[in-house]
Formats: structure tokens, C-alpha cells, sequence
């Protein structure tokens, strides 16, 4: 039977979507809602994921918002509970939270290494784990990890960022394996250049000093790299997470899946 769009409707499913208060994630959060999920919002910005709940909110959607640093196994395990709680059960699970790093891998601290393998790397294990604590009880469930184009495409000063979104890359497909005979899939997503919040360090010179010049020259720079001249926004992965999210992709587990324009073509 032909069921059209309908396949992609969330409606009595209930989801949570990490780093939520703005970009991606808020994007993510938007769209699923729109699609009939009740969504839970986890973010350490918990004024900013509130008001991106507020919103939803407004525009007809169910949504909650609660502080969440991913760093923190405690943390995560709430936010899942929250939803569990809230929804009765929990369909979908997002890890989008992450931060970059910018500089050569020859001068990287430990410190530096700590923090960012603790939110872009922990963060998405905690978050599947928690996630699988709900979703092997139902015997369903979609997790979405977000992953990064740099994996395809390696950038020098871009290392411990890239080294943490292939081992998230890595996680994903190995954890499909692991979860598909509970009935749960995992996939991720690898966005291409995005113009969120995340881009906007390149507004800041070595020096320290802010110059909108800057982050155009990077823009056009990721417009020339991508065959269709453009630089991505957050609701084209929103998209995708959908389609990842919904018995649409019922047959779809272990993949990386790239929205990213061309800018990075893997092999």
C-alpha cells in the first residue's frame, strides 16, 4: 500500500535531541515536532532550548526543555528519563551536541583533547546508551548521531574535531550491529559546511578581533568547494534526521548519510 507522506508522521512518539538550544539541533527539534513527535530539548544553554520549546510550543508542538551537558552521564541519563516520563516511551534519540577545535594536532593539550572527546565522543556513547536502556524494553527505536563532512574530507587545524567525528562515525555503524537485533537502528548524519552559530568562530582572528570579512571569506570558500555553489542551513539536516527518524527509513541502519552539497564525496 502506497501510505505517501504519512510514513513520515511522528505522531504517540516521543524523541530527544541534544545541543537543542540553537542550529542544528534546534532545527532537528522544530521538524520533529512538526511532524506530531513530543520532543524534549537538552542543551547546557537551558534559557536557549526553552525558548526554541517555547516556540514549538506555540506553534501547536509538544515540547519540554531541560539542561543538559553531555559530558555528563548523569546529565544525559535525565534527559532521557525526562522524555520516557514525559512521552511513555522514546522513539527517537539525537545526539547533535558538539564543539569544535580549531589548531595543529602538534599543539594539542590534554585539556583541549578532554573537552572535546568528552562532548563530541562521550557525549554521543551517553546518549545511545541511555537511549538503548528505553528502547530495548519496546523493541524499536531510531538514534541519530551527528557526525562531520570532515571525515571525507580532512582539513589541516581541524584534527581533534575530525578525530572525534570518526570515532563517532565508527561508533555508529559498530552500535548498529550491536542494536539491530533489538529491533533499534542507528545512523548518522555527516553535515556539510552549515551557517549556524557553529561557523561563527570564523568571525575571530588569531589576534582576537572580529571581522565579518572573515567568516564571508569562509562561506564562499565552502560555496566554491560544493557543486551547487552553496553553503548548507540547519533545516536541510533537519530533514534528513526525519526521514532517519520515520518508518520511512525502516530498512536503513549502520550508514553515514550526507547532506553537504558535494563538498566532501566519500569513497
Amino acid at each position: 500500500m502506497n501510505e505517501g507522506l504519512a510514513v513520515f508522521r511522528l505522531h504517540g512518539r516521543g524523541a530527544a535531541v541534544t545541543g537543542a538550544a540553537s542550529g542544528i539541533g534546534a532545527a532537528i527539534a522544530e521538524v520533529l515536532a512538526a511532524a506530531g513527535a513530543g520532543v524534549v530539548l537538552g542543551d547546557v544553554n537551558e534559557a536557549g532550548a526553552e525558548a526554541v520549546a517555547e516556540s514549538i510550543r506555540k506553534a501547536g508542538g509538544d515540547a519540554l526543555a531541560v539542561r543538559c551537558d553531555v559530558a555528563r552521564r548523569s546529565d544525559v541519563l535525565a534527559l532521557v528519563e525526562r522524555a520516557h516520563t514525559a512521552f511513555g516511551r522514546l522513539d527517537v534519540m539525537c545526539n547533535v551536541a558538539g564543539v569544535p577545535s580549531d589548531g595543529p594536532l602538534a599543539e594539542v593539550s590534554d585539556a583541549e583533547l578532554d573537552r572535546v572527546l568528552g562532548i563530541n565522543l562521550k557525549g554521543v556513547l551517553y546518549g545511545c546508551q541511555a537511549a538503548l536502556g528505553v528502547m530495548r524494553a519496546q523493541g524499536s527505536g531510531s538514534i541519530v548521531n551527528v557526525s562531520s563532512a570532515v571525515i571525507d574530507a580532512p582539513v589541516a587545524g581541524y584534527g581533534v574535531y575530525a578525530i572525534s567525528k570518526a570515532a563517532v562515525a565508527s561508533l555508529t555503524q559498530t552500535l548498529a550491529l550491536e542494536a539491530g537485533p533489538l529491533g533499534v537502528r542507528v545512523n548518522a548524519i555527516a553535515p556539510g559546511a552549515t551557517a549556524t552559530a557553529f561557523t561563527r568562530r570564523h568571525l575571530v582572528g588569531p589576534d582576537g578581533s572580529t571581522d565579518p570579512r572573515r567568516l564571508d571569506a569562509f562561506l564562499n570558500a565552502m560555496r566554491q568547494r560544493s557543486p551547487l555553489g552553496r553553503v548548507g542551513e540547519a533545516i536541510d539536516q533537519a530533514w534528513l534526521v526525519l526521514y532517519l527518524a520515520s518508518d520511512a527509513s525502516r530498512f536503513c541502519t549502520g550508514q553515514i548519510w550526507r547532506a553537504n552539497g558535494g563538498q566532501a564525496l566519500a569513497r
